[in-house]
């Protein structure tokens, strides 16, 4: 069943052209990627399927009565306190009521009024009629799985949280918020290795339809089975998980390629025979070829290399062996020890990933490493003749108050301005674009600047912290080129999983302030941790039957004992009541054989004999059922009797 579909979308502000002629169908279930270069209109598209914009051009239909959830980048948790209650979201009201019956179960207990019991009774049932006991077991899930401690987060205040925190509770709203069609955008920018793949794990199992905003390749692999791809002014749908994608997509742009060749071959001819006739005798037959060339329409080159960086590595001279050394290295913040007793070296050649928890002191690492955070104890050093090139997480490295030409002419200041101008094309940046100053760029831009510099350092070691945080899914495929071809020393902090696989040689793990030197590639690491994971899985899926099972006795202790006395009773009135019917009925049946034994017709007709032998052996029966039935009543109306008093 259609879900969602656009046909002939475009958008346009002004005499600016957004995007058009966008066409696709989104069924029920589907798990859609939408990929693209930076401010090609990926988030606009959210935005006109949920129906807060409307396009300028083409159709967005939506089937009637659908719930489209919208996670933005910026979150919003309105006027919830608690971490906890932001993520439960729309479930306010229930949880309005469950705080009601726990108020009203202690109220219970010097108050147990007929009234009392009803409304209790009442709100109980609506409680468990619409989810109430799913509700805090799924929050908990959530909140768990993101990295947050269910337990401290319905004390814990949002105003408290950290940018990253705020982006992975966002993520834990919508994914507990009920719908039919999650739009998200970006979803994995702030979650590390092990909150990724839990997402991951997560809409494997939901039935909900899913389209997503990502840069993570990895993630796409995992989750996508169609990807709608931005490129150019348009977007092409395709079928088929994000590996399809890229051999689909490469061959169309083949196709494309030899399509604009041929044609611009066939231009060039035609041109050719015009100039060479169009004064000739065979200048009818030009004029006529001339005015069919002005007629054609004209195919585009591809644009697969449009806007691309081209980014390369050089290092300098070639340096030590031993590039970086730690000796018993103890890094701090404050009182809070982030890693502990370090004695590792970095060898020449190397590509080393960092690995660890958002927060565990990755990034201070390496900041300690280049002098930039102090040690607390033993030692952290490069070694001789490094050369350091560090692209930081923050982009701090980028002057804000420069113009990106100045950025670079201070660099290179025996550059001419055709070379600073060529170095900043290398990296999207062309014309007037280079007078722009450094506080005007996106983080993506900015990014670029970022590498754009450390291009110029030829350090023959580089220190890359998240490098692919802002980037484009096309720009990081080319940073990825970059680094694989650089002969030089790569230290590289990162959540890319298909980075860390593709270059990494070695890891630095670092858990619980200590860090494990693991001597092999991030793909071996991930077989190596899949037991544990499995492992902690199971633990969190016990905590969570554990969680489920305390709440819904803390809801429903207060009032056990009182439910069971009123139902020994009702049971004990029932059964004295089946009891009286059925003397009633042995009675009954009682008197008739005996009115039929003392008839003295019954005696007179050839059958009379057996016939009453018969009648007399039913009545000795009923009479024996009739003895057991008065002493099963009289104890059963004793139980009534001493329940009724311990009642009242």
């Amino acid at each position: 069943m259609t879900q969602l579909a656009a046909s002939g979308v475009g958008v346009e502000f002004g005499a600016t052209k957004l995007f058009g002629d966008i066409t696709f169908t989104v069924a029920a279930g589907e798990r859609w990627g939408i990929i693209g270069r930076n401010g090609t209109g990926k988030t606009t598209l959210f935005r006109l399927l949920t129906g807060e914009m409307v396009p300028t051009i083409g159709q967005i239909a939506r089937q009637p009565g659908i719930r489209v959830s919208l996670l933005e980048q910026h979150r919003d948790f309105g006027d919830a306190v608690t971490v906890w209650e932001a993520a439960a979201g729309q479930f306010s009201d229930l949880l309005a009521l469950e705080r009601s019956l726990i108020d009203q179960a202690a109220h219970l207990e010097h108050d147990s009024s007929e009234p009392a019991l009803n409304r209790y009774g009442r709100d109980l049932e609506r409680f468990e009629r619409e989810g109430g006991y799913t509700i805090a077991p799924r929050v908990d899930a959530v909140l768990h799985g993101l990295g947050f401690d269910p337990a401290s987060a319905r004390t814990t205040p949002v105003a408290v949280l950290s940018g990253g925190e705020r982006g992975r509770l966002g993520v834990a709203r919508q994914l507990v918020t009920p719908a039919d069609v999650l739009l998200l955008d970006e979803p994995t920018n702030h979650l590390d290795l092990e909150t990724t793949r839990w997402l991951e794990d997560y809409l494997a199992t939901v039935n909900t339809t899913v389209l997503l905003i990502s840069h993570d390749r990895a993630f796409l692999a995992a989750v996508v089975d169609h990807v709608l791809h931005f490129e150019g002014d348009t977007a092409t749908a395709y079928v088929g998980g994000y590996a399809s994608f890229v051999e689909q997509r490469g061959l169309r742009r083949l196709t494309q390629l030899r399509q604009y060749e041929q044609q611009q071959r066939k231009v060039a001819s035609e041109r050719d025979y015009i100039a060479r006739n169009i004064a000739g005798q065979n200048s009818k037959q030009a004029k006529g070829r001339r005015k069919r060339l002005e007629r054609m329409p004209r195919l585009s080159a591809p644009v697969a290399d449009e806007a691309t960086m081209a980014v390369r590595f050089e290092a300098g001279d070639r340096g030590g062996d031993r590039v970086a050394i730690a000796e018993r290295a103890t890094i701090s913040v404050g009182e809070r020890v982030l890693v502990e007793d370090l004695t590792a070296t970095l060898m020449r050649g190397d590509t080393l990933g960092i690995l660890g928890p958002n927060g565990s002191g990755k990034s201070t690492l390496i900041k300690a490493l280049v002098g930039l955070h102090p040690i607390a104890r033993g030692a952290l050093r490069t070694g001789g003749g490094i050369v350091v090139g560090y692209y930081r997480q923050d982009l701090a490295q980028v002057p804000l108050d420069k113009t990106l030409y100045e950025v670079i002419n201070d660099l290179r200041p025996t550059w001419d301005r055709r070379l600073v101008q060529g170095h900043l094309g290398r990296f999207g940046f062309s014309g007037d674009e280079v007078q722009r100053r450094a506080d005007t760029l996106s983080g993506g831009e900015r990014a670029r600047v970022a590498l754009a510099m450390l291009m110029l350092g030829r350090a023959n070691l580089l220190i890359l912290d998240e490098p692919t945080n802002h980037l484009d899914v096309e720009s990081i495929e080319a940073l990825e080129d970059a680094i694989e071809d650089y002969e030089g020393t790569v230290l590289l902090v990162s959540h890319d999983r298909e980075l860390l696989r593709t270059l990494t040689t070695r890891l630095w793990v670092l858990h619980d302030r200590h860090i494990t030197d693991f001597d092999g590639n991030f793909a071996d690491w991930e077989v190596v941790s899949t037991e544990r994971q499995h492992a902690a899985a199971v633990k969190a899926a016990e905590e969570e039957a554990l969680r489920r099972v305390q709440e819904k006795k803390k809801t429903a202790r207060h009032d056990e004992s009182t439910r069971d006395e009123r139902d020994a009773l009702r049971n004990a009135r029932r059964r004295v009541a089946e009891l009286e019917t059925a003397i009633n009925v042995l009675e009954t049946r009682i008197d008739e054989l005996t009115r039929m034994l003392e008839d003295p017709e019954l005696y007179t007709q050839a059958s009379g004999p057996i016939r009453a032998t018969q009648l007399g052996a039913e009545l000795e029966r009923l009479k024996r059922e009739l003895e057991h039935s008065l002493e099963d009543w009289s104890s059963a109306t004793e139980a009534f009797d001493a329940l009724s008093a311990g009642a009242s």
